[in-house]
């Protein structure tokens, strides 16, 4: 494997050369263009460490910049400068500096793989939930018209797709929407404020689209905040993983912000609306 990889290498690096021509015998070359195997080992080696030596920084800057989170493995993937990062359930995609995340799969398109190697790559779909069980006087309610269909939404005051589904939301008619508030504080540390500010206002609500719609951050209460000891246990005991994430009447879920057409259609497909506990709304 050495000596092909040495031959590789020597060829490489001539003028004009690719990998279709048909070498019939060595070529003879100058010794400026000779790599010999052990250079060849050295260069694999250093290249190794090099790889190595990144995601060792990787690591150091996401533990530097998140010290709340906590980090599982770190993975180099195929796309140089990019590592997977578990983050419990979560699988994310990060670069060297830390201040990048995609969140979703990485697929090998050639292949028609999911080459995604975290924890939930594994994961099942989502299972049904319990509509009925929720307890939604401690969401946020809001009323879209005759508000005859009904729809749970876990979001996070500063998730740019969770600002995107408020805006498509505010186009979808004849719906009540039971906002349970769900700050990610490992990936926005202002976060849970701005939900407590917004859970102690006069109108929730109305709050909750200005923060959403037009980045009004209401002002805090003292002494009062939202209730998160009942809300993130009932994300980890449903699976939420991630904002922001829909669940209708009939159980069914969708995880991610959507467009207006396509939420109307989806609530549109409830086969048995569940009866709930429709508590909740301004205090």
């Amino acid at each position: 494997m050495k000596t092909l990889l040495s031959q590789l290498l020597i060829l490489s690096c001539m003028p004009g050369f690719t990998l279709a021509q048909d070498v019939k015998a060595p070529p003879v070359l100058p010794p400026q263009y000779v790599i010999t195997e052990a250079a060849a080992t050295a260069v694999m080696d250093a290249g190794g460490a090099a790889r190595a030596n990144d995601q060792i920084a990787v690591q150091r800057n996401l533990r530097l910049m998140y010290p709340k989170t906590r980090f599982g493995t770190i993975s180099p993937t195929p796309l140089p400068g990019i590592y997977e990062v578990v983050m419990g359930r979560n699988v994310a995609f990060v670069e060297e500096s830390g201040r990048y995340f995609i969140f979703g799969r990485m697929f090998d398109m050639e292949k028609q793989e999911d080459i995604t190697s975290g924890a939930e790559a594994a994961q099942p779909a989502s299972p049904a939930v319990d509509f009925a069980s929720l307890p939604l006087q401690h969401a946020i309610k809001s009323v879209h018209g005759q508000g005859r269909r009904t729809l749970a939404v876990f979001s996070d005051p500063d998730c740019p797709y969770c600002k995107k589904l408020e805006q498509e939301l505010a186009k979808v008619d004849d719906v009540t929407v039971y906002t349970f508030l769900m700050p990610l504080e490992q990936l926005h540390p202002d976060s849970r404020a701005k939900a407590d500010a917004v859970w102690c206002s006069k109108d929730r609500s109305a709050a909750w689209s200005a923060l959403m719609l037009d980045g009004t951050v209401p002002k805090k209460t003292k002494g009062c905040e939202a209730p998160h000891q009942a809300v993130l246990p009932l994300a980890e005991k449903l699976g939420v993983s991630g904002t922001p994430f829909l669940v209708a009447s009939d159980g069914r879920t969708m995880p991610g912000a959507a467009a207006a057409a396509r939420i109307s259609a989806w609530l549109g497909a409830v086969k048995k609306p569940v009866a709930a506990n429709v508590q909740g709304g301004t205090p």
